[in-house]
């Protein structure tokens, strides 16, 4: 599936409204971050410079290389390398999210996988969403948080060519080939593991198979733009009151 990326400034006014979009569905809160790849094959992406995401305007988005370094003197993220290292290994990637959303986070801290269970989450890995070990790479001493080239480097070899990975005791990181296909995901992996956890105090969940995952990706991952204009058109209505 293939939806358009923006450019320019309306990629500027739309990365803006995907923070607020994020916020808004309970993804974002006061932390986490959503980013764009400047164009198709670009070495070079959008991401705001460190900022609440509710307050993130076209102004606050800083352009970023691939080495995770800025020409701009306002600070960035700590965990840019997150998009950084993402980009430098995925062309197929336009857009990243990370973020801490609350019903995820126990599958990455837990034996129970993180798996599709409604048709709206068929881009999550039928068996098992991978999850990132940081100790692993940096020893039982860190803050869990990825602040180096490195550490990025090794997050993104755990996301693969998957779609999102998650991050124990930290959260997830999600990616599309598209602004408006993270965002979906990103809501949507949330909304399946919201449904898992309730799914799984009544007993043992039916998970979607491999082919319903792949062929639920395909044509109701499609619709992404249908979701993409009511969220916008929201964020837009309380940005005028």
């Amino acid at each position: 599936m293939t939806h358009p990326h923006p450019a320019g400034a309306d990629l500027r006014d739309a990365l803006a409204a995907a923070n607020r979009i994020l916020v808004r569905e309970g993804v974002l809160d006061a932390f986490g971050h959503v980013s764009a790849r400047t164009a198709p094959g670009a070495g070079t992406f959008l991401l705001s410079r460190n900022l609440a995401p509710g307050s993130v305007t076209p102004s606050d988005l800083l352009v970023h290389h691939l080495d995770g370094q800025i020409d701009d003197p306002r600070p960035p993220y700590l965990e840019r390398f997150i998009h950084a290292e993402i980009y430098r290994r995925r062309p197929d990637v336009l857009a990243v999210v990370h973020s801490h959303s609350p019903s995820v986070i126990p599958f990455g801290v837990s034996d129970t996988p993180l798996r599709p269970v409604v048709h709206m989450a068929g881009f999550l890995t039928a068996e098992r969403t991978p999850v990132y070990e940081i100790s692993d790479h940096a020893g039982d001493a860190t803050d869990l948080l990825i602040t180096s080239p490195e550490l990025g480097a090794s997050l993104a070899t755990t996301l693969a060519g998957g779609s999102v990975a998650l991050m124990r005791g930290h959260g997830s990181v999600t990616a599309g080939a598209s602004l408006m296909e993270v965002v979906y995901r990103a809501v949507y992996t949330e909304v399946n593991a919201r449904i898992q956890l309730q799914a799984l105090t009544l007993g043992t969940p039916r998970y979607l198979s491999a082919g319903e995952a792949k062929a639920a990706d395909q044509s109701v991952g499609a619709q992404a733009r249908r979701a993409w204009d009511v969220w916008r058109n929201q964020v837009t209505q309380d940005g005028a009151r």
